[in-house]
């Protein structure tokens, strides 16, 4: 099998998930290492997540590593340009899927032991604090359009001249990461910052399917709220960027 960005996308989104759901994972389920651990262990794990996320979509193939719809969707109205919108998108919620079931199979004796259906379904998906939809779709819009201007931005930075002060590229995945480290410290506390459609979409189709014991409602009324907030989010964001030339 070749390298190629759709299956860098698939892969990289794969470990992103893997990795993220499974620092939720660690931290709620019973009778873990982890468990207990707090929101610190939860957005740090999720920051470095997309950190190597990155580097493996890079790996494999996708020299873009978007790794989330929404960064896609922000980069073509960005740049006007559609064409990598449905391979990409297919490719990242194919790799959320995948990446849902191996957190399953790595906890898979910890579902049992642990009895509350939520603590289960966080470990997939992403639910609010306080179940306001109006409130959590603004949440989830806000979260999005500053990881697309702050995703840009360095980016931007990068591409400046290192002796005069920009950013080497080959930093990127590590600012990216810190970026999405810095946003579930500060805002993620509404929603569980799901600021990425597949991250949530692909592993509630997992948890809706999988032989998960004593599991409950995998809360599809929630469910459309961080799909469709964080793609407005991006649009809005792409034609904020735009309007400014980058």
């Amino acid at each position: 099998m070749q390298q190629s960005p759709f299956l860098g996308e698939l892969v990289g989104t794969m470990v992103l998930i893997l990795l993220g759901n499974g620092v939720v994972a660690n931290v709620v389920l019973k009778k873990t290492k982890g468990e207990n651990a707090g929101w610190i262990v939860i957005t740090a794990g999720w920051g470095f997540a997309v950190m190597i996320g990155i580097f493996t979509a890079n790996a494999f193939g996708s020299a873009a590593a978007h790794l989330n719809p929404a960064v896609t969707v922000a980069f073509a109205v960005l740049r006007n340009d559609y064409g990598s919108v449905v391979p990409y998108i297919s490719a990242q919620l194919i790799g959320a899927f995948l990446g849902a079931m191996l957190v399953w199979l790595q906890y898979f004796p910890h579902w049992k032991a642990t009895e509350d259906p939520g603590s289960k379904l966080a470990c997939f998906a992403t639910g609010p604090a306080i179940r306001s939809y109006g409130s959590n779709f603004l949440s989830e819009f806000i979260a999005t359009l500053l990881l697309i201007v702050g995703v840009v931005a360095i980016g931007y930075a990068g591409t400046s001249d290192p002796d005069k002060g920009g950013i080497p590229s080959g930093v990127t995945p590590y600012l990216v990461g810190m970026l999405v480290w810095s946003i579930g410290l500060s805002l993620g506390g509404t929603t569980g910052y799901a600021i990425n459609p597949v991250r949530d979409l692909g592993p509630r189709l997992a948890y809706t399917i999988l032989p998960i014991p004593n599991k409950g409602s995998s809360d599809w009324a929630y469910g459309w709220i961080p799909v469709i907030a964080p793609i407005l989010g991006a649009i809005v964001g792409g034609l904020i960027l735009r309007s400014y030339s980058f």
